[in-house]
């Protein structure tokens, strides 16, 4: 039997962490399994999902490189599918017209939490013939009220449910839409879906789903409930314990592949390995790995990996994603040295990529000075610095040895310490004081660019 595992957000907002980990662990399971991972877009709630929310999740799987197998499907286009349903349930008595109003709903849950019983619905159209009124009514499950659902969860192990806490769930509303427990039923079916991984949050949904799957003859996939993702302060996940899309991390200069091996390590692990390429996480993921307990972020530990994950990335591919976060500050890379070069000498220095691009911006753009450079501009520099232009006028190899004889041939003849010429010049060159080494940052910007930078850094003191 092919494994098919399915992602189905609802479109009510951008692609967060807990909802990434939910998408890479199904996607990881799918491939290592050579099966089938599917996208399906759980928007039967009109009013609460929205196109912007579409796009938004659609955008964040392809950047961190979860391609889909089969899909979106969108629930929006199947309502027919479960209009259909719905009546065999009802012709088969598994479901049933519920015409009580909200007023009696209502005051029948007040009255249970004045008594203190668990609040659920009666039964009461369910054990008597209801004429129609104008309330209108919904359809309910006709949840079995005797026996228990028994289903071994691959996280948790065997789970039990007695059906008699379970209660006759609306699976219409009066509007004629489907409501959530049913639709993922009808679609897991169709979809032939064996694995449903998702957040332990479900687990109350899961028995309730198994007897509507039983009602229909259906297959029930194996489920898998991952532990919670809390905060740094080992409290509920908010949008103050980071980012509040996935995207968010992209814009703030993680590598896709980094935040993949970040998720992965919030509730399953290896041994102690840490640092996992996609591939190692295909081969090494295994269901049986998850952890039960609930994992905390660690943003140092996400920069840290996304730090490792530059370090070994190919310049060139890092390159193309540079290119991105230097067109986000619109700086353009049009003439200047090669972005590889680029990218391949800052690696090291830098924890994301929107660091490396604005710490890179004075390759492609003038640099600007402070005022407060002029008073330390002094004759000696300025002796140093025309000396040093006048050299390099007949230096044939720009290359970093030569570059840096030269260097230490003037700080020697003006018997100025090395330190103080280097950082006179990578002001000159940059406009600020930290930058890669000074011949490595010479090479790159070429001789022209060098001696044009010199030249108007000592107007600018004069």
């Amino acid at each position: 039997m092919q494994v098919i595992t399915r992602f189905a957000p609802s479109p009510t907002g951008d692609l967060h962490l807990g909802g990434a980990r939910t998408a890479l662990y199904s996607w990881l399971y799918a491939k290592k399994m050579h099966g089938k991972f599917i996208l399906r877009i759980e928007d039967s709630d009109a009013e609460r999902s929205t196109e912007r929310s579409v796009q938004s999740i659609l955008a964040g799987l392809q950047w961190l490189g979860l391609t889909i197998d089969d899909g979106p499907y969108y629930q929006s286009q199947r309502l027919g599918r479960y209009q259909a349903v719905i009546k065999q349930l009802l012709a088969t008595g598994h479901a049933y017209r519920c015409y009580c109003s909200v007023t009696r709903l209502e005051h029948l849950r007040e009255q249970q939490i004045a008594q203190k019983i668990k609040p659920r619905y009666d039964g009461l159209c369910r054990h008597q013939q209801v004429k129609s009124n104008d309330n209108g009514y919904v359809v309910r499950f006709k949840n079995p009220q005797h026996g228990a659902v028994l289903f071994k969860d691959l996280v948790r192990g065997q789970l039990v449910f007695n059906n008699n806490e379970l209660d006759d769930v609306i699976i219409a509303r009066a509007n004629g839409l489907p409501t959530y427990n049913f639709t993922v039923v009808v679609d897991d079916y169709d979809m032939a879906v064996t694995h449903v991984i998702r957040g332990d949050d479900h687990i109350n949904n899961t028995p309730r789903q198994i007897n509507i799957f039983s009602a229909l003859n259906a297959p029930i996939p194996q489920y898998v409930h991952l532990p919670m993702i809390l905060g740094a302060d080992s409290k509920r996940l908010s949008k103050r314990d980071g980012a509040a899309s996935v995207l968010d991390y992209r814009d703030a200069g993680i590598l896709p592949g980094a935040l993949l091996n970040y998720l992965v390590r919030l509730g399953w692990s290896h041994g102690d390995q840490e640092i996992f390429n996609m591939a190692e996480m295909i081969d090494y993921f295994n269901l049986a790995q998850i952890n039960k307990a609930p994992a905390a972020l660690n943003p140092q530990k996400l920069l840290w990996l996304n730090q490792q994950h530059l370090k070994a990335t190919d310049p060139s591919v890092l390159a193309e994603i540079l290119q991105w976060h230097f067109a986000q500050l619109a700086i353009d890379v049009g003439s200047g040295p090669d972005i590889v070069a680029v990218a391949a000498l800052q690696r090291n220095r830098v924890k994301n990529l929107h660091d490396m691009a604005v710490q890179s911006a004075f390759f492609y753009q003038e640099p600007v000075y402070h005022e407060q450079l002029k008073a330390q501009y002094s004759t000696e520099l300025q002796c140093v610095l025309q000396a040093l232009l006048e050299n390099m006028a007949e230096l044939q190899d720009w290359q970093l040895t030569s570059i840096m004889d030269l260097l230490k041939a003037v700080a020697c003849q003006y018997d100025m310490p090395l330190a103080k010429l280097t950082q006179t010049l990578r002001v000159a060159l940059t406009g600020g004081n930290v930058s890669p080494a000074i011949d490595q940052t010479m090479v790159l910007l070429g001789a022209k660019t060098t001696v044009a930078r010199i030249k108007q850094f000592m107007v600018f003191c004069v």
